[in-house]
């Protein structure tokens, strides 16, 4: 199998049927300390199911090869009972451990130990689509530092999820992830900052400067391109801030004044972290 770059994009076109484990590293919490204790005996398989879930579940299989790491944190606050059914109520954090990080506070589901946990794309079912929901928003965000827009068709995987929760009898919190989806769809500024990033990253490694400077502008460009059409929003701050002091230390090194002005007028929740590197330059 040929290897791909951010440069070259090789798609492998294989079998549909195939299992590919792209979520190589799957970690995942379970806070169960506000359910009885008959009803965390109830979910003690949930931790390893949901591991079995990401690694063993077909994704894209155009991008099979990225081992994405992604963690999952569950935090359980209780148990309505509704006929027959435990509906488990839950806050959620899922994340690759890196910029793509979403915190969700109005999870619903039920479990029942034991069964194999699948996501069927005909038959709603709220515990693996809320699970796929998200595999799939941190695999477009995966896939858009690999090539522009990539990740289209896995927000319009997750976007097709949350639709069909929201007119499901699970459909709490659906509506928001509607919304959710459809902005970071739309914040083609990020996405362009995203990839432009993760090349220069590359290119930094490689010494290869003119392209490097190229790549960063192009970044700085993508956030402004963000402010303008959606905003201040959580999600290019967080990008900013799990990457600011990488940023600084590139352009510091670099020499490049301007560009750390630039960024101190982006980004000036890390104004000192700029200045840092700006004192240094002059010195």
């Amino acid at each position: 199998m040929i290897k791909r770059t951010r440069f070259h994009i090789y798609i492998s076109f294989l079998a549909f049927n195939l299992i590919f484990a792209q979520f190589s590293s799957v970690d995942v919490k379970i806070d169960d300390r506000l359910l009885r204790s008959n009803e965390k005996q109830k979910i003690i398989n949930l931790h390893s199911d949901i591991k079995r879930f990401y690694i063993n579940s077909t994704w894209d299989d155009n991008y099979n090869d990225l081992d994405i790491n992604i963690y999952v944190q569950i935090i359980f606050e209780g148990v309505t009972e509704k006929g027959s059914e435990s509906i488990y109520n839950c806050q959620a954090l899922f994340s690759n451990g890196g910029e793509l990080r979403y915190f969700d506070k109005s999870v619903q589901f039920i479990y029942n130990s034991g069964t194999n946990l699948y996501y069927d794309p005909v038959l709603f079912e709220p515990l693996t689509g809320i699970l796929a929901f998200y595999g799939h928003l941190i695999l477009a965000g995966e896939i858009d530092t690999y090539e522009f827009n990539g990740g289209n068709s896995s927000f319009e995987v997750s976007r097709d999820i949350a639709l069909r929760g929201s007119a499901s009898d699970y459909k709490k919190g659906w509506g928001s992830r509607i919304s959710l989806v459809d902005n970071l769809n739309r914040n083609i500024g990020l996405r362009k900052a995203r990839l432009a990033w993760y090349i220069a990253m590359d290119l930094y490694k490689d010494e290869n400067i003119n392209p490097l400077l190229e790549e960063l502008n192009i970044m700085l460009d993508g956030i402004e391109q963000s402010y303008r059409d959606i905003g201040r929003d959580n999600h290019t701050q967080y990008f900013l801030k799990i990457h600011s002091n990488q940023i600084a230390k590139i352009l510091k090194k670099l020499g490049q004044e301007e560009l750390l002005i630039d960024m101190i007028e982006l980004d000036p929740d890390r104004i000192e972290i700029y200045r840092s590197a700006l004192e240094k330059i002059s010195k």
